[in-house]
Formats: C-alpha cells, structure tokens, sequence
C-alpha cells in the first residue's frame, strides 16, 4: 500500500512539474488543489505534499491564508546561471575542437536534421529534446562527467525560460542555425573559432532572454 501511495504522490508531483516547466501554468498563477484532484483523480494528500515538494525546489510559492502559486522566474538568478554556462559550455566546446573527428559531427548534423523536421512538423516537445540532447553531446563524448553534471543542474533551473523563449516566432529556426555555425565552428579544429560560435549562440539567448523579461514582466521577479 505505501509503495502505491508513493508512486501516485510521484506521478503527481511530475505531472504538476511537468505543467509549470512547460508554462501550461505559468509563473504568478495560482495553484488550484482541487482541479488538480479532479483532473489527476487523486485525493488532496498527494497533491499537498507534490507542492510542497514543488515549494522546496523553487517552483512554487505558498502563502499562508491566500494559497499556492507558481513562482516568477528570477532574472537575478538567470542571468548568473547563463553567465556560468556560456562560460562552461565554451571552453567544451574549444575542447571538442581539439578531439572531436568526422563521426562526431555526423552525429550532431543528424541531431540537427532531426530538430529541423520537428520544428517543420510543430513538434515543440521534440525539438526541445533535441536542444537538449545537442548540447549533451559534447560533455557525454568527452567524457567530462563533472561538467556534465554543472551542465545538467544549470539546464534544470534554466528549463521553464528556455520552454518559454521556444514560443518567440522564429526562435526555433534561429537555433537550428546557431547550432548549425557551432558545428561549422568545429569543422576547422579551430578551438577559438568553436569557442567564439558557442558565445554567440549563448549571448543571442541572454538577449532574448532579457527582451522577454521586458514584453512579459508579470512573469519575471528581480
């Protein structure tokens, strides 16, 4: 019986994640207990302690007396993250440089054959993945385990303003474009040349980023 409740507690607490990482319940709106019971077909108990845990990692806010909310993003704390990771991701990417051959860049030219096809297709779901994954690829076949893991705990935080900067018309092809000079970036073995493209792909999000926060304030905090 525990293992079942434990199990229903976790499939809500994805699927409550899940919504506010995607922006389906967008950052500022109020949390509502008993639609999610009703939607989930849960009791209250596993949707309580889901927010709660939700409050513990950021993403939601409780306040006593008026109710449950999904937390604004913190363009303090975006702003410092991409500053660690455009840092990170460049010197990975000057290192590629150096050892990457022929078949990794096979594989990154597919990854991104695949993004452009679910971004004809209006696969947004898809094509994150894909972002994901291209950025992954570096680190994995490295083998800098240690980078991967900064990497994986800045994309989790950075994951709700990412979902959202995908919604801009033309964002998706700009991507598809970035990644595609870091690849070219590579062809040369040029570690300066790979480190330059991967800083323009990242300072091009942080401008985004920050046009973003100014047309849609309410979902932003300082």
């Amino acid at each position: 019986m525990a293992d079942r409740a434990n199990s229903k507690a976790e499939q809500v607490y994805c699927a409550i994640k899940e919504s506010i990482l995607t922006g389906t319940l967008e950052p500022g709106a109020p949390i509502d207990k008993l639609e999610l019971c009703e939607r989930l077909c849960v009791s209250r108990f596993p949707v309580s302690a889901a927010i709660s845990r939700l409050a513990f990692e950021q993403l939601v806010v409780v306040e006593p007396q008026h109710g449950s909310f999904v937390a604004r993003i913190s363009m303090r704390d975006v702003k410092e993250r991409l500053f660690i990771r455009r840092a990170l991701e460049s010197e990975v990417v000057a290192e590629a440089a150096r050892r990457f051959g022929p078949e990794d860049r096979d594989a990154l030219r597919r990854n991104l054959d695949a993004a452009a096809a679910a971004a004809e297709a209006g696969d947004r779901s898809l094509f994150y993945g894909l972002d994901v994954a291209f950025h992954a690829y570096f680190t994995q076949k490295l083998g800098l385990w240690r980078s991967a893991e900064l990497l994986d705990a800045l994309r989790v935080h950075l994951e709700r303003v990412r979902r959202l900067l995908l919604a801009p018309a033309g964002r998706i092809n700009a991507t598809i474009a970035e990644h595609a000079a870091i690849i070219e970036g590579l062809q040369g073995r040029d570690p300066a040349v790979a480190r330059r493209s991967m800083e323009a792909h990242m300072n091009e999000f942080i401008a985004i980023c920050d046009n973003f926060a100014r047309e849609r304030p309410d979902l932003f905090s300082a």
